[in-house]
């Protein structure tokens, strides 16, 4: 068990499975596929994450360093939340970007999303956690690798 604290985002309390990327999450690229098609999950359609790409992540903990793409990100993250098939939390281990903290917080706020989203967990957070990891969120910016 090991325990990182982060800054958070938009708080909440959830016990979830892990998917970890090691380089940046593209919104556009990764969400559009399934939200287009109106799917009921989302399946990562970025071909250029070999750490996501065809992975399910809806009410997954959804691990990485940062979020890369066109400035349609936040928006993307919010239309995805709206649907209601969005990663259960976004787990940054740098700062997060304006872009998708903006596509959290109006999800939050605009749709009452449980999106949960801390950022500056720290490189060894993101060396650490591993796919199909247990984690424990706290309101509190702390997570928990059970």
């Amino acid at each position: 068990m090991k325990s990182f604290n982060g800054r958070v985002i938009a708080k909440g309390n959830f016990k979830g499975k892990a998917v970890a990327s090691h380089q940046g999450f593209n919104t556009l690229a990764s969400f559009q596929k399934s939200a287009l098609m109106n799917k009921k999950t989302v399946v990562v359609s970025d071909q250029n994450n070999k750490d996501l790409y065809g992975k399910e992540i809806s009410g997954k903990i959804l691990c990485l360093p940062i979020t890369i793409g066109s400035t349609t990100g936040g928006l993307v993250i919010q239309t995805v939340c709206s649907m209601g098939i969005n990663p259960a939390a976004f787990l940054f281990s740098e700062s997060i970007d304006s872009l998708a903290a903006s596509g959290i917080v109006l999800a939050k706020v605009w749709q009452n999303s449980p999106i949960i989203c801390i950022d500056r967990l720290g490189k060894e957070f993101l060396d650490t956690v591993k796919d199909d990891d247990l984690l424990d969120i706290k309101e509190d910016g702390t997570v928990t690798i059970l």
